[in-house]
């Protein structure tokens, strides 16, 4: 995406070059830019946003209840990330966002058992909470 997204606070470079901004809900919207897809992990469903935007029914410390739907929504937000800015969201942005781009990193190809170290290094050293999460990411290409 253009230097506007570039330059935003929590934006996560892959290694094509693809950017999207991970961000904790709790945390007030940067005023610009605002993305224009978005994909939200949370427990109940969020309320309406300006943009086209994706829940995945995915509970705090958790995994998302639908593995399928959590691959198809993420392996969409980082094909549109090539070209519109893409921005994926939890409450706190740490656990499930962290794991989200952690798979996202697995589709962009970044082996599995470095993708959670990618996204530490690059986005937030405790992205990625707890051990079912680590081993989701582990396990994302194979299921």
């Amino acid at each position: 995406m253009g230097d506007d997204w570039n330059s935003a606070d929590g934006i996560l470079r892959f290694p094509s070059g693809v950017l999207v901004r991970g961000r904790g809900l709790r945390h007030l919207l940067p005023s610009e830019p605002t993305p224009s897809f978005a994909v939200y992990l949370l427990g109940k469903q969020p309320p309406p946003t300006e943009w086209e935007a994706r829940w995945l029914r995915w509970p705090d410390f958790r995994l998302p209840k639908d593995r399928q739907q959590a691959r198809d929504a993420l392996r969409e937000a980082l094909t549109r990330a090539g070209d519109e800015r893409v921005e994926v969201a939890c409450w706190g942005g740490r656990g499930r966002t962290g794991t989200a781009l952690a798979c996202m990193a697995v589709l962009d190809g970044v082996p599995p058992d470095q993708a959670v170290a990618f996204v530490r290094q690059h986005y937030h050293p405790r992205a990625v909470e707890t051990p079912w999460q680590r081993r989701f990411v582990l396990r994302f290409q194979d299921a």
